[in-house]
């Protein structure tokens, strides 16, 4: 929300106040207590009529440091509150020295200073030197012409400092000049509003700052002070983390560790989805057709999933299959399994149809949201007067998870969770919870419960969902997909902008619909949007109104399809190692360049290319005749699919068929490629061949390839001169070396050193 008419003058009718100085403070060995005046203090009858804001600052965690301004105490805390995970020992992440006038907390590399006695400033620096500050309008609060209180701050931006992240956002990928709302929307991929808003962002300069309000936040990034990030909350309070890196992985490894990282998601899950599309009309005889087609061509589908009209019409979401159209469940759900090695997904959302038996029953119970005055929240939008399940209500999340226990009973493996944003604020919820809290919220009361069914049902590691609206944390309950877009170029590029954000705001799995969601995708449209989302942690192929099986496009689309998703399960060793750094550490499977290289400027502000895991460069193609514009960093890189030699840094324009797109292998990269491509659940270290393109003399690299249920097999691989040697430890079978364009050199089984010979 933008408060002020330019540099001097307020919009009518808002008036601010704004921290001035330190009248006192208040101070123990790990926080300190700021009482600030919003006038300078003169004498002693300066401190009678004007507020004093308190502003506490503390560090939750290492490399931490929270500050929590507060002007009226006396506000009722209704909840509800994102689930941080502090550090075991709370206390002893910060520590506070005084010299003087001079205050300063330490936590970890990451420090706050305060001159007490000067006008009010916080200074928040690392390795010498200033990462942000809190300048002279930096805290506050605004009450606006209908008399709503907005708790604000603001922390400066340094020159060429640029802002990412706040969620999965498909505006420009850089936020820098934007106005961003963090509130839940169902608005698709085409415009300002989001499915996963997260009060988070990064810049270049080393730090992050997470707001820690799940209620609405308003930022103006450089959009109102155009030298400052300005976040406000309509509340009395306002709490935000400065969090240091310095790289952005270690940003991420610690806003994560706050919270929350994901669980690992099943190795099947990394293999081909095929959905029946939206409003498209099938039965069991199109579904087992689809399936009998994909393996008449030879392509190799994981999941299948069940959109929407699994259910009957107007009777959303009762978990009850439509009779007419599929009158035995239980035995096409095994017929499809018994057809091929198939895992089941079906569509779900929070909301209960009046059509439907059970909303008579939840509204009986008292399970679904409620109006003040006691009557049950309806409206006819999506669904026809549908009610909003309560997850505030303990009774409420079991009785649904119980209707999701029916349909795992069924043969059902996971869950497409979608909706969770249109919330509304005019309810009473059962714990309750302060609805305007609530709006951005409900969806992690959602998911949780979806996900932690999936887990008690099927185990530790067997849970997964396809998840659509998120909020901060959201990143615990996997996977993530990209929401309505169209199907175009554009949207393709939208779609991936919006990846890209949502991986720097700590989420480490996202996926897309495979050709766009509305409209029907040409041909070249479909083979490169297949190229790009079987480059992505996970696959769908999914529309609306039309099928997205490839041989509904031409015969090409068929071989791009095939080809596509068999080299994704050749690569699924390094996919699943990949997939270990977002569960260890916060670091997200497709990933900004800026990641991975963050002293590179040409990297700060690529949208159209990542890196998926280490050591891979993807490029899809946005346009029809092949053309592509990529930016190469520095080194000598391998492409994947031909061996050719791309030298960089530096920009290169290329024109692909079908078949290829710039995937690039990072330079000094020992790439495990794994035996099979049938399935994406396969023991990868038995078989699996090293491929070393261009290793630098001197150098060793240590790949873990990790192993279902067992201990990582091991390989260290050193080049001396023109040898490469390669030591293993817990290969199980076969393994094999490939260097360059060099021949296949096989180690037998039980092996635990192998040697060759550059050519």
């Amino acid at each position: 929300m933008k408060f002020t008419d330019g540099y001097w003058l307020m919009r009518d009718g808002v008036q601010a106040s704004y921290a001035t100085e330190i009248a006192d403070t208040r101070i123990s060995d790990d926080r300190f207590t700021l009482y600030a005046p919003v006038r300078h203090i003169r004498h002693r009858g300066d401190t009678l009529n004007g507020p004093l804001l308190t502003v506490e600052c503390f560090a939750p965690a290492e490399g931490v440091i929270g500050v929590r301004v507060t002007h009226h105490a006396g506000t009722p805390d209704r909840g509800p509150h994102f689930a941080l995970r502090h550090g075991q020992d709370d206390t002893a992440a910060g520590k506070v020295t005084r010299d003087g006038s001079l205050l300063e907390m330490t936590s970890g590399g990451l420090a706050l200073r305060v001159d007490t006695a000067g006008p009010y400033r916080l200074d928040f620096t690392a390795d010498g030197r200033t990462l942000t500050s809190v300048e002279a309008r930096g805290t506050g609060y605004a009450t606006t012409p209908d008399g709503t209180h907005h708790s604000l701050a603001q922390l400066s931006l340094g020159v060429g400092e640029l802002v990412y992240g706040l969620g999965e956002r498909f505006t420009p990928f850089v936020r820098n000049g934007q106005s961003v709302d963090i509130w839940q929307a169902d608005g698709g991929t085409a415009s300002e509003q989001a499915y996963k808003n997260v009060p988070f962002h990064l810049t270049n300069r080393g730090y992050g700052v997470f707001v820690n309000h799940p209620g609405k936040v308003s930022y103006e990034v450089g959009s109102e002070a155009v030298g400052q990030v300005q976040f406000s909350v309509e509340d009395q309070t306002l709490e935000y983390y400065v969090i240091h890196g310095p790289t952005p992985k270690e940003i991420l490894a610690r806003y994560t560790a706050l919270t929350g990282r994901p669980p690992l998601p099943p190795a099947w899950s990394f293999g081909l989805w095929l959905s029946t599309s939206f409003t498209t009309a099938y039965d069991e005889e199109t579904v087992s057709g689809f399936v009998r087609g994909m393996a008449e061509r030879d392509i190799p589908l994981g999941v299948f999933h069940f959109d929407c009209f699994w259910m009957r019409a107007y009777q959303w979401c009762d978990f009850t299959w439509d009779p007419e159209v599929f009158p035995d469940p239980e035995g096409m759900l095994r017929r499809l399994k018994d057809e091929q090695e198939l895992r089941i997904c079906v569509w779900i959302n929070p909301y209960i149809a009046q059509k439907s038996p059970l909303f008579d029953e939840a509204a009986r119970l008292g399970y679904l949201v409620r109006r003040p005055d006691g009557s049950v929240w309806q409206w006819d939008l999506w669904q026809a007067g549908m009610g909003l399940v309560d997850f505030t209500h303990p009774e409420a999340r079991a009785w649904y998870a119980d209707k999701l226990r029916g349909l795992l009973g069924q043969g059902v493996d996971c869950f497409k969770t979608d909706f969770g944003e249109r919330v509304p604020t005019d309810v009473v919820w059962h714990d309750g919870s302060d609805p305007e809290r609530m709006h951005n919220y409900y969806t992690q009361l959602y998911n949780r419960t979806v996900f932690e069914t999936l887990t008690e049902e099927r185990g530790e590691g067997e849970a997964v969902l396809f998840a659509r609206s998120a909020t901060a944390g959201g990143q615990q309950y996997p996977v993530h997909w990209g929401g309505d877009c169209e199907s175009t170029f554009g949207a393709m590029a939208e779609s991936l902008r919006g990846g890209l954000s949502l991986g720097l705001s700590g989420f480490g799995f996202w996926s897309h619909d495979i050709g766009g969601f509305e409209g029907d995708p040409d041909p070249a449209l479909f083979k490169r949007w297949v190229q790009f989302g079987l480059l992505s942690s996970h696959s769908r192929l999914h529309g609306s109104t039309s099928y997205r099986v490839p041989w509904a496009y031409d015969e090409e689309a068929v071989t791009v399809t095939r080809d596509f998703t068999r080299l994704k399960h050749r690569l699924m060793p390094y996919l699943y190692a990949a997939a270990r750094q977002a569960a260890e550490a916060g670091t997200p499977v497709m990933r900004a360049m800026l990641l991975d290289f963050p002293d590179d400027p040409a990297c700060q502000t690529l949208d159209r290319q990542y890196m998926l895991g280490d050591d891979l460069l993807v490029a899809p193609v946005f346009t029809a005749d092949g053309t592509v514009e990529y930016y190469v960093p520095d080194g000598e890189w391998t492409h994947l699919l031909s061996g050719e030699r791309v030298r960089g840094p530096g920009w290169r324009q290329e024109r692909h068929g079908f078949d290829s797109l710039p995937l690039l292998v990072r330079p000094g990269a020992v790439l495990p490629w794994g035996e099979r491509d049938g399935c994406a659940d396969y023991d990868w270290a038995h078989g699996v061949t090293l491929r070393v393109p261009g290793l630098a003399d001197g150098c060793t690299v240590t790949t873990r390839v990790p192993r279902p249920g067992g201990a990582d097999a091991v390989f260290r691989t050193t080049r001396e001169g023109s040898r490469i040697t390669v030591e293993a430890t817990g290969a199980p079978g076969p393994w094999h070396l490939r260097t360059g364009e060099g021949p296949l050199v096989t180690a037998p089984a039980g092996s635990r050193t192998l040697t060759t010979q550059l050519p």
